[in-house]
């Protein structure tokens, strides 16, 4: 088995080079390619995973010529210098570290704060500079504060158990903060316009979205107390910075401290320059901890997807973790060729599917087994779907996706039933995966049969009578067609019956007309698995 391949293309920890060498990974490291995306471009095509930081820029033109690639990891929580929807049309996963710098950018927050409280980097160029200005630095103490979280996730509940630490009462506005969650991290949940009206201080820990875009606005400084102090150390953005430096010119905010800023690097900006605001360079994550945590993190994750498919922290797909990756893998395959299956006999358009898991594979992570449906359903009308794009692509055409989970009702431990619902009639089919792990159709329309699937098979519906099989095989023969396996299903005697039919070769578009024409087939199509 050939060794999958990973390039570093920024600096990156030696141990995190280690781990890839420790766990049998070809690893090429040359941090100078994240300067140069010409000799980046030119070598990208050999890897199966690209490692970077913030160097690297992952564009859609670098990915196109990149098709062996399947995994990028970004040691780092930002990837704003990965192009997502490229990656994920091309099937690449993208991971981030999002917990390695959580402590380091938690403890950068909390020191802004005490710095800002108690006036430290004005107070110390004083002093330095042969001032004695004990007057000028009348600072305020902590304890008893109201800290204003905004963004109650894995950062800011480091900040909330620090701040509680100290003596603050936090009260946090986080839209996905449980009540439970609340209580467990000691803070009291509020609304935005309740935190801004009591917070002393306000620290915000959100994502940059357009939903969070200038969340602090002059109309949110407005309805904060006089003498509110500001920190972020979250994203640029967040805040209005020219409503800020307004705000405080005016004396209604206090003061504030920016590891962030809305363009970076900032060479300008309105804070800069006025009393009591503190601004360091995006130093949040700038611990010798942090990055040496998230380079061994991106290491072990793109490590563990390439050898086990197990999948961590990835932006643009359900996790999967390394007990649950060869559980599901037997799953995932039988879901893409049911799927494909249904794909191949639908041709007019499709306007949802519904799958349905049964037994032992409900309890299963299954989003990956629906996107792997979702795959097998669509890719004989859309070559270039696949199990990252398909869930995205089947929400663009319109295809509405469910997924019903039910105990077990019939004779199989597990069973998937999947139901294509096209513009001319539904379609369906179910199967299961028995102990040696080969995914098997197990019911078509209703109609019960037990059948492995092979690279080429011919799917007959006909009407139960005598003489088809002498002329069904009969015919194949005389085409020199070699049979693997035969497997036949009826809904009742003389009724409606099913062939399902493996053979060792591609069946003509001649033999296939020639199919249609033995009296009682309805309806015959070759399959490709």
């Amino acid at each position: 088995m050939t060794k999958p391949r990973v390039l570093i293309s920024d600096a990156l920890s030696p141990a995190a080079v280690q781990i890839f060498k420790d766990r049998g990974i070809d690893v090429t490291f040359d941090p100078s390619l994240g300067k140069d995306k010409d000799k980046l471009a030119a070598v990208i095509g050999e890897y199966d995973g690209l490692a970077i930081r913030s160097a690297s820029k992952a564009t859609a033109k670098l990915l196109e010529g990149a098709p062996n690639l399947k995994v990028i990891g970004r040691a780092g929580i930002g990837v704003d210098n990965v192009d997502i929807p490229a990656a994920t049309a091309k099937g690449i996963i993208v991971m981030n570290t999002p917990f390695g710098n959580s402590i380091t950018t938690a403890e950068h927050a909390v020191a802004l704060m005490f710095a800002l409280a108690r006036q430290l980097p004005a107070a110390d160029v004083s002093t330095q500079a042969g001032k004695w200005e004990k007057n000028r630095f009348m600072g305020v103490e902590l304890e008893a504060k109201t800290l204003g979280l905004i963004g109650a996730g894995n950062i800011g509940s480091i900040v909330a158990r620090k701040a509680v630490g100290i003596g603050m009462k936090v009260v946090a506005f986080d839209p996905y903060l449980s009540p439970e969650r609340a209580v467990q991290i000691g803070v009291e949940k509020v609304e935005l316009e309740d935190l801004l009206r009591r917070a002393d201080f306000i620290t915000l820990h959100v994502p940059m979205t357009e939903q969070t875009k200038n969340l602090i606005s002059a109309e949110a400084l407005a309805k904060c107390k006089k003498g509110v102090r500001i920190i972020n150390c979250a994203r640029g953005g967040l805040v209005d910075e020219q409503a800020l430096a307004d705000a405080i010119l005016s004396g209604h905010v206090a003061g504030a401290a920016f590891d962030v800023f809305s363009v970076e690097p900032a060479e300008s900006n309105p804070l800069f320059g006025l009393e009591n605001v503190i601004c360091t360079p995006h130093l949040g994550a700038s611990t010798n901890e942090a990055q040496e945590n998230v380079a061994l993190q991106v290491a072990e994750q793109m490590s563990d997807y390439l050898l086990t498919g197990a999948i961590t922290n990835a932006v643009n797909f359900p996790s999967i973790s390394a007990e649950e990756a060869p559980k599901l893998k037997p799953f995932v395959a039988l879901g893409e060729k049911l799927g494909g299956f249904l794909g191949q006999l639908t041709e007019a358009p499709i306007k949802s599917i519904r799958i349905q898991y049964e037994g032992e594979v409900a309890n299963l992570n299954v989003r990956p087994i629906t996107a792997a449906a979702i795959t097998g359903v669509l890719r004989p009308f859309l070559p270039e779907v696949n199990m990252v794009n398909a869930p995205m692509t089947a929400k663009e055409k319109g295809i509405q996706v469910d997924e019903v989970k039910r105990h077990a009702e019939g004779e199989h431990e597990s069973r998937i039933y999947i139901e294509v619902v096209a513009e001319d009639m539904p379609r369906n089919a179910a199967g299961t995966v028995y102990q040696d792990g080969k995914p098997r159709i197990i019911e078509i329309r209703g109609i019960k049969m037990d059948a492995e699937f092979a690279p080429h098979m011919l799917y007959v519906r006909n009407d139960d009578k005598p003489g088809f099989i002498g002329n069904f095989g009969s015919l194949l023969g005389q085409n020199k067609i070699n049979i693997a396996t035969f497997n036949l299903g009826r809904n009742q005697p003389g009724g409606d019956a099913i062939c399902f039919v493996a053979v060792d070769d591609a069946i003509s578009d001649d033999v296939l007309k020639a199919i249609h024409a033995i009296p009682h087939v309805k309806r015959a199509r070759r399959l490709k698995f």
